[in-house]
């Protein structure tokens, strides 16, 4: 008699997905990618180099050749292009720096079906009650990835004609450093909260920016903010925050946007069915287990908030990585 019970495939391909991810972690904690930038290396050359036992290195470097971030050849292990360009310390396209925040996000997974149980995050990341040390690494950490934005944006959208820009919640001011590098004209202004602007005026000044980047204190959520900008960039920012808070914050930014500006928000967002894109869907799972607040909202939710403070000629891009790419204007009726 033929077996008709269905094939367990995608839950056995679920069981060992993990492993290739949990061997990228190990290799961008052990910075072994950064020992192999000159070239092929023994297992032995890359154990000595980062003070290891080759026996207990050997393992991990086949996992990397099979997880396509190595090539082995004769017993010699090499970076991939993409390792070469992404992974080895000094690149400027570096992303090996966050693997304390990938991990923390893995240990955030884990806790799921526990805040989901008790109806609240169970692995919460409160900044607002951070040390100045661990603020200062959180942000350092994700330098890079924020002048990637930057950079990101200017390859989507011409943004010559700006001339005063807002980085609202811009933590590094890392996008306001990239966006301003490659247009010096535009004048930008990043605000955060004032436990982060301090970490943020370091980091510019270190970039050499203070003289084209502002950076600015205020609660978003209140009434705060001051000056004009013809656009406002929002990077990660709705994601994080009650639906209250993001039309409040979205408000409050309109207010502070000359007619006819721009807004541009980048972060999660989900189609209105609420299954795609598949990579925001999933990542929905980080913010369900730290924040109480928060989630991919919907692209009409988005919508309906823009429309509020005063926005139109509403646009989404999805990016590859699933993240998408809103951009709207400020309407001009009621203007002179």
């Amino acid at each position: 008699m033929e077996d008709s019970s269905p094939d367990p495939a995608a839950i056995d391909q679920l069981e060992w997905a993990v492993w290739p991810s949990f061997a990228m972690l190990a290799g961008m904690q052990l910075d072994l990618f950064t020992q192999l930038k000159n070239g092929p290396m023994t297992v032995e050359q890359i154990a000595c180099a980062i003070g290891v036992r080759p026996d207990k290195l050997k393992p991990l470097l086949y996992a990397l050749a099979a997880a396509r971030l190595l090539i082995v050849e004769r017993d010699l292990f090499s970076n991939t292009s993409e390792a070469d360009h992404f992974l080895v310390k000094g690149s400027p396209s570096y992303r090996g720096g966050k693997h304390e925040l990938i991990l923390d996000n893995w240990r955030a997974g884990l806790s799921t079906a526990e805040s989901i149980r008790m109806g609240s995050a169970q692995a919460i990341r409160d900044f607002s009650s951070a040390s100045k040390e661990t603020l200062e690494k959180f942000y350092r950490s994700n330098h890079a990835q924020a002048l990637r934005r930057g950079r990101e944006l200017l390859a989507k959208y011409d943004l010559s004609s700006h001339r005063t820009l807002l980085d609202v919640g811009g933590g590094s001011g890392g996008l306001a450093i990239a966006i301003t590098e490659a247009n010096p004209h535009i004048e930008a202004t990043v605000v955060d909260l004032p436990t982060v602007t301090p970490i943020t005026q370091r980091i510019v000044e270190e970039a050499g920016a203070g003289d084209r980047v502002r950076v600015m204190t205020a609660d978003l959520l209140s009434d705060s903010l001051t000056g004009s900008f013809d656009a406002a960039v929002l990077s990660s920012v709705i994601q994080v925050i009650s639906p209250d808070k993001a039309r409040r914050v979205l408000k409050n930014v309109g207010k502070v946007i000359a007619p006819g500006g721009v807004i541009y928000i980048r972060g999660d967002v989900v189609d209105d069915s609420g299954a795609s894109p598949v990579a925001s869907v999933m990542r929905n799972l980080i913010y369900l287990n730290v924040y109480n607040e928060g989630q991919a909202y919907t692209e009409r939710e988005h919508k309906e908030w823009l429309k509020e403070a005063g926005f139109e000629a509403f646009e989404r891009r999805i990016l590859p990585d699933g993240f998408s790419l809103i951009r709207a204007r400020k309407s001009t009726e009621g203007t002179a």
